[in-house]
């Protein structure tokens, strides 16, 4: 056997660098994510769009963390982070009722090992007039509260969560932040 053709030389070399570019994208690509920082700087001045036509105005000095943020039409979520505490909406269709959905998030909440809630519910309302409800939870070494908000056909689901320090001294941001829960201007 002799050299191959030049028609084989070339489809072996097209071949080769097939491989390299996949190689590349295969190990480059997850290089280039990794090197990218997951949380970044947010505007609490700048309404923040969770999804579902939801916005919030996030508290001041919060970070959102792009691995838990899925902004959508119909639903979306967010996560923003005050140093430990994370503060997460989720925007979902929903039809059922207030009482319905306080159920449902409770039963997730108490469904994670070590988890449970805490205390009574109490009613809330946003500035827009969202009315809702909120309870509190405990974790080993680890605090939270939950608000929920049913309003044309949509839950919005408000956990926050953090170390009994640190959840204690970031409250009333994300408290006032969540106040700031409305219906971005059009919608329906």
């Amino acid at each position: 056997m002799g050299a191959g053709t030049r028609r084989q030389r070339i489809d072996l070399l097209g071949a080769l660098l097939l491989v390299l570019v996949l190689a590349g994208l295969a190990f480059g690509l997850p290089a280039i994510d990794r090197a990218l920082p997951s949380q970044r700087p947010v505007s609490s001045e700048v309404p923040y769009p969770v999804g579902g036509g939801v916005t919030v105005l996030p508290p001041a000095g919060a970070t959102i963390d792009l691995t838990g943020t899925r902004p959508a039409e119909a639903q979306g979520m967010v996560l923003f982070r005050l140093g430990t505490v994370r503060y997460s909406i989720i925007v979902q269709p929903y039809a059922g009722t207030l009482a319905a959905a306080a159920d449902r998030l409770r039963r997730r909440i108490t469904g994670t090992p070590g988890y449970q809630v805490t205390g009574t519910q109490r009613t809330v309302a946003t500035t827009a007039g969202l009315q809702g409800v909120q309870g509190g939870y405990t974790a080993p070494g680890r605090g939270g509260r939950y608000t929920v908000f049913v309003d044309r056909g949509r839950s919005i689901e408000v956990t926050v969560s953090g170390g009994e320090l640190d959840l204690g001294r970031s409250l009333p941001e994300i408290d006032a932040s969540t106040r700031t829960l409305s219906y971005a201007a059009g919608e329906k």
